[in-house]
């Protein structure tokens, strides 16, 4: 008897040596403003800066209608995971996918949560890997129109240069100085955009009829642009993640802070993109380019910091997303593979994730492109409608009550949206195609 007890100890004790090695669990004592700040670097990505070319997509109507809508429906779905977390007395759901095991079973919520998560964190760090490359070259050619042009290929291996050291810092609360460097800085470029924007003044002729000149044209246009929109509020795929820092008791547990930091967040979100998308439409209409810092061209120096403000947030953004998937590579491999937890193995781990996100950035350039296609996929059900089936799954609302009609109209407006995105955006791929290059 003593002997299982004994090793029962010595089991619990691994556990806790490895709880308290893992990125997510090993540090909790962030504070409210911590998760405001992880929010809205999560969140705000440089999707921000398309919105208005969704807007032209949708048109005025459909489009304040589904930016609203996306709006109130993600900040739904983030409480009731913020809810979720600590619903269990004495246990606490630190992965998106252990909540998920408890909603679904052990098999099943593991293959329901983590393909789909996986491909959100790598899809969104392969796209950060582009964007700033991306931008880091237009600040150059905007500075030095004259100098010597360099490819993007070498742009995205200077982006990356960055987190080949940046991603050896342990846990979450470690990169809490990057990731509020990071939301300041969305915060500045939002603004940039809408701003200049205004100050520019409306073009002459505005136009805001859709662009496609047919109808087919211009539904898929549509569906593309509710994919545009989906891939901006995807921040819920760390939201565990960032409340696993939190510290908790039962007279305080930490979905209070918790709650404080994602209503900041989503205020910030607002502010960020409200202005943007709607302003940034009515100036320009429907010639309003997929980036809108490209459709000001003047005044040089705006535009350069405006870009570099964008690099900035995208390395924290980065950041913040591969550490759901470091915890995801290193529990394996530690509880599975049986790995002692070392340095070593974490400095090998990262090195090769970044390096992959790297190539297939340098590889596939117009990755972008294919995310409308992916996002549909696995940004909708993440973010619009995951959460609402845990919830009928675990307190099973009585039938037509409140809570039930709402989780109900979430999931159906969720799955539409899954639905119609990527047949809009796999249109807009094929029609891309021509132009795309590898290595370009």
């Amino acid at each position: 008897m003593t002997q299982s007890l004994k090793e029962a100890e010595e089991a619990r004790q691994k556990q806790k040596q490895i709880d308290d090695w893992l990125p997510v669990t090993s540090a909790r004592n962030a504070k409210w403003w911590y998760s405001a700040f992880h929010n809205v670097t999560a969140m705000v990505g440089a999707g921000v800066l398309s919105l208005p070319y969704a807007m032209a997509e949708l048109g005025w109507g459909p489009g304040i209608a589904v930016m609203l809508l996306s709006w109130i429906i993600t900040l739904y779905t983030l409480w009731q995971m913020v809810e979720m977390h600590e619903m269990v007395p004495g246990k606490r759901f630190d992965r998106y996918h252990e909540l998920g095991q408890h909603a679904f079973g052990e098999k099943l919520g593991l293959w329901v949560v983590v393909p789909q998560q996986l491909i959100v964190e790598v899809g969104v760090n392969i796209v950060y890997m582009v964007t700033g490359g991306k931008s880091l070259k237009k600040v150059h050619d905007v500075i030095c129109p004259s100098c010597k042009d360099i490819k993007l290929t070498l742009w995205i291996l200077i982006f990356a240069s960055a987190h080949f050291v940046l991603s050896h810092l342990p846990n979450l609360n470690s990169v809490s100085g990057i990731s509020l460097a990071a939301a300041v800085m969305s915060l500045s470029y939002s603004t940039i955009a809408w701003g200049a924007a205004i100050h520019k003044g409306k073009v002459p002729n505005v136009d805001y009829s859709y662009k496609a000149k047919s109808n087919v044209g211009a539904v898929f246009n549509f569906f593309s642009g509710l994919g545009d929109i989906a891939f901006a509020y995807a921040g819920h795929n760390v939201v565990l993640e960032i409340q696993a820092t939190i510290p908790s008791t039962p007279e305080k547990p930490s979905k209070g802070p918790m709650w404080k930091g994602v209503i900041v967040a989503y205020i910030v979100v607002a502010l960020c993109y409200f202005p943007v998308c709607f302003v940034g439409y009515y100036i320009y209409g429907n010639s309003v380019e997929d980036n809108i810092l490209i459709s000001l061209e003047k005044p040089v120096w705006l535009i350069a910091a405006a870009n570099m403000f964008v690099v900035i947030h995208v390395i924290g953004s980065y950041q913040v997303f591969a550490m759901g998937v470091f915890d995801m590579v290193e529990t394996f491999l530690v509880k599975k593979m049986n790995f002692p937890p070392s340095f070593t193995l974490r400095f090998i781990t990262r090195t090769i994730y970044v390096a992959i996100t790297m190539v297939i950035g340098m590889a596939i350039p117009f990755f972008g492109g294919l995310l409308g296609f992916f996002g549909g996929f696995a940004f909708a059900p993440t973010t619009y409608f995951l959460p609402c089936i845990m919830w009928l799954a675990i307190y099973k609302p009585r039938r037509f009550s409140l809570s039930w009609c709402i989780n109900w109209t979430c999931i159906i407006l969720g799955v539409t949206l899954m639905i119609l995105a990527p047949i809009g955006a796999l249109r807009s791929i094929i029609l891309q195609s021509k132009t795309y290059t590898f290595f370009s």
